[in-house]
């Protein structure tokens, strides 16, 4: 059974380092981790969840955990970009009442992965940012401590920018208009019956035609796709007291035993191991 691939790993609760090579083709993966990337130069676009961007210098990706994507780099020109991990645990302890680091992750999400950082108070967006940088790459007196207070800084300075409209949306976007409706319906309602019959109806499509342009926009099956979402959807809900039960039924399975067998063949464990694993140790 075809899978996404989960690309990467994070150790520390946050890791921000500048690459720039020619990058060989990338598959369709997703992460554990939120992910952000300032673009300086190259020729790429970055697909995520359907929509393709072309990007141009000084533009930021946000890249939630989960979020399927790929980068098409023209390997004849180096890539070069700043890219900054974070765990949403590590986001969530910063969280006071309606404050929310991760907040431009939902902003994006909603409206653009891509914004652009615009010529005026932007750039000091892009100096704290270079400064972030270049201070985790040191090793003086207290390093690791700074350089959180920077990343802290960096975030919250970045959500201000956001809020206050000072990023532009890339609205520029290649995707298929009939398949974007289509991914926007199945993250919707994942909880629904969605089989190929039903969508096929809704979406005024054959079933075969749709499922081929899916694949084409996507690198994956109906099935596949929805089937990883339910089960990232799951893992989060595995977080909260909610019963096992319940995730399961709310994350769209019709019995725990297909959902348990579903889940431990993606992530290698299964919910219950997960759970005790990651959030009820004492």
């Amino acid at each position: 059974m075809e899978n996404y691939e989960k690309k990467g790993y994070l150790i520390p609760e946050f890791k921000v380092f500048r690459l720039k090579d020619r990058l060989a083709p990338v598959p369709f993966h997703y992460h554990d981790f939120h992910k952000i990337i300032l673009f300086i130069s190259g020729k790429v676009d970055y697909i995520i969840e359907g929509k393709s961007y072309p990007l141009i210098p000084h533009d930021i990706i946000f890249v939630s955990a989960g979020e399927i994507h790929r980068p098409i780099a023209d390997s004849n020109i180096p890539y070069d970009r700043i890219v900054i991990y974070v765990a949403p645990d590590f986001l969530q302890k910063y969280t006071r009442q309606q404050e929310d680091l991760a907040n431009c992750f939902t902003l994006a999400r909603s409206s653009s992965s891509v914004m652009h950082l615009t010529p005026g108070k932007s750039h000091d967006l892009l100096y704290h940012m270079e400064k972030l940088e270049h201070t985790a790459r040191q090793n003086d007196f207290a390093n690791n401590l700074y350089t959180e207070i920077l990343f802290i800084e960096f975030m919250i300075l970045l959500n201000r920018s956001l809020l206050s409209h000072e990023l532009d949306e890339i609205h520029v976007a290649v995707y298929d208009k009939k398949i974007l409706p289509l991914l926007k319906y199945i993250n919707d309602n994942l909880s629904e019956e969605l089989t190929i019959d039903t969508l096929s109806t809704k979406f005024f499509m054959s079933k075969y035609h749709m499922m081929r342009r899916f694949k084409d926009a996507t690198g994956y099956s109906i099935h596949q796709y929805i089937s990883n979402k339910r089960l990232l959807q799951a893992r989060t809900l595995l977080s909260s007291d909610i019963s096992l039960t319940k995730i399961c039924f709310d994350c769209g399975f019709r019995d725990y035993s297909t959902f348990s067998r579903a889940f431990k063949e993606l992530f290698h464990q299964t919910p219950t191991q997960y759970r005790n694993n990651n959030f009820f140790k004492h």
